[in-house]
């Protein structure tokens, strides 16, 4: 049986997992990046304005390189959410993302999931993130925390310094079973089954947990992808609205349930521990879409 408090016990008392660090320590990388960074890098500008863009909504570009006018935030608490990290200033998006997140709360009751836990969505004006990612830049991403939402109103201090809670084991070939339940699987195919959703990107061992009981009805694993870390949350990707001509969808992902070999390789050795590559420059506000120049103005 699933035991919500012991799981919200675990987050009211584990430190802070590498994915979802403090509003301190993310702070602290921010100072020593600025340091260093060009006064143009598209990082600095847009990570130093505080409020979103004056006039109709718009993602702009793609998921990983462009910017959003017209953002919206998330309410700091819904019926069935908490805003996470709010010192990070990252609950922007474009309205249809909010609509998503409400919708997908809405559904939370019948699921038996007690509410949502809200990370980063994107900043005031989109465009790359000082620490963190390296999508999250149109205001159409948004990271949800495998955790519970407790029974209570978190403080603003708890959610900038709580960490979340883990559902993978130690070793990484599979979740954690005294933290896994099927309420974890629930709620992945109900963000999944959304109309909206493009892609839902998770930790492969979460990945294979869910390919395991996911039954007959699997269409819906197509869209929940495995990407390196995410053990404690994962991320949700929407499509680009209707009529929203300078949003560049992503590619459809490839047939199939992703269940079988290229699920596998994500066990290997070379997926486990990736060769790193040569640092890349910092994207410059003059490599985004032209009309980004202009949002870069506070």
């Amino acid at each position: 049986m699933w035991r919500i408090g012991a799981v919200v016990g675990l987050l009211l008392a584990a430190p802070p997992a590498a994915a979802q660090d403090t509003a301190a320590q993310d702070a602290a990388r921010r100072q020593a990046l600025l340091a260093h960074l060009p006064a143009d890098a598209a990082k600095r500008v847009f990570g130093q304005i505080a409020a979103p863009s004056p006039g109709p909504a718009q993602p702009i570009g793609s998921y990983a390189k462009g910017c959003q006018a017209g953002a919206v935030p998330l309410p700091a608490d819904g019926p069935a959410w908490q805003v996470m990290r709010p010192s990070r200033n990252r609950f922007w998006g474009q309205p249809q993302l909010i609509a998503a997140i409400e919708g997908l709360a809405a559904k939370l009751p019948a699921l038996g999931w007690p509410g949502l836990l809200v990370g980063d969505m994107a900043q005031p004006r989109g465009g790359p993130m000082l620490t963190g990612h390296a999508s999250h830049q149109i205001g159409l991403d948004v990271d949800l925390w495998l955790t519970p939402m407790p029974d209570r109103r978190l403080s603003p201090a708890e959610r900038d310094t709580i960490g979340a809670v883990k559902v993978v084991a130690a070793d990484g070939n599979d979740v954690d079973r005294k933290v896994w339940a099927p309420q974890y699987r629930a709620l992945l195919e109900a963000a999944a089954r959304m109309p909206e959703t493009a892609r839902i990107f998770v930790n492969p061992a979460i990945k294979r947990a869910l390919c395991r009981e996911a039954g007959t009805d699997r269409g819906w694993l197509r869209l929940i992808r495995p990407w390196w870390r995410h053990d404690d949350h994962f991320h949700w990707r929407i499509a680009c609205p209707r009529g929203a001509a300078e949003c560049e969808n992503q590619g459809p992902p490839p047939p199939g349930d992703g269940c079988g070999k290229e699920l596998d390789w994500w066990f290997t050795e070379t997926a486990r521990h990736p060769k790193p590559g040569p640092p890349r420059p910092p994207m410059l506000v003059s490599q985004l879409p032209p009309q980004c120049a202009a949002l870069a103005k506070p």
